[in-house]
């Protein structure tokens, strides 16, 4: 396996023993150190003692909801959660990836197919852009963008955003004043785990805003341009 999966540790939520043990043996014969929790209330116990690299939840959980377990967990990381339900509607999708969840996977699946998930969003939200020579001009004072230690700061103060809402902040603060459609943001954000859709892209935007704008009801910096899509101004 690639050196940079090598001892990254999964988290495996689900209230199926079965499933559980299908997915740790096949996660632990790639090299992953795999722990697992049977109920909502014992992966939040685990998330918090052993800062897991991955999390596989399932939605429908006991005692505390994969919903609410995946809430919870952002309150204070954003470390990259896949999504795992029997339900796959149309409804649990769209909250699903516009909570923010990298990716998304029904029930019944394939075990070598979610290794293959597992190790995409782990490539994509571990991947380092290299620093160019010549930056192009940095955000303002209000708000700093760390890309080497993919950490976005607000007047002096780290906020947490998810892996997605990371790469839309990136992609159009490299581009200060340029108008994204909606598809070409789409392109860019998009990956081969998992495609964004577009009214997933606008929720992904306004919690963005709500976590990096000082009026998020007056934004200053990720501006809508009516009839095309988004920009990033300076």
């Amino acid at each position: 396996m690639d050196i940079e999966e090598v001892q990254q540790r999964i988290l495996i939520v689900d209230d199926e023993a079965a499933i559980r043990d299908v997915l740790a043996t096949y996660l632990r014969d790639e090299g992953f150190v795999v722990e697992e929790a049977a109920d909502g209330r014992a992966a939040l116990q685990s998330a918090a003692a052993s800062a897991p690299d991955l999390m596989l939840l399932d939605l429908n959980l006991p005692k505390v909801s994969g919903v609410e377990v995946f809430r919870r967990v952002r309150e204070s990381s954003d470390i990259p959660v896949i999504m795992l339900t029997a339900r796959m509607d149309e409804i649990d999708r769209i909250v699903g990836l516009e909570l923010g969840a990298d990716d998304y996977i029904g029930k019944p699946f394939s075990p070598r197919e979610v290794v293959a998930r597992v190790k995409t969003v782990l490539r994509r939200t571990r991947r380092r852009e290299p620093v160019a020579e010549h930056p192009p001009a940095g955000p303002p004072p209000d708000l700093e963008i760390d890309r080497t230690g993919h950490e976005v700061r607000v007047c002096g103060k780290a906020v947490a955003l998810t892996p997605m809402e990371f790469r839309i902040l990136d992609v159009l603060a490299r581009e200060p004043g340029r108008a994204f459609t909606r598809e070409q943001l789409l392109d860019k954000i998009s990956t081969d785990a998992g495609a964004v859709f577009d009214r997933t892209l606008d929720r992904h935007v306004a919690n963005l805003r709500h976590k990096i704008e000082l009026e998020p009801s007056r934004p200053r910096h990720i501006l809508t341009v009516f009839g095309v899509g988004y920009k990033f101004v300076v």
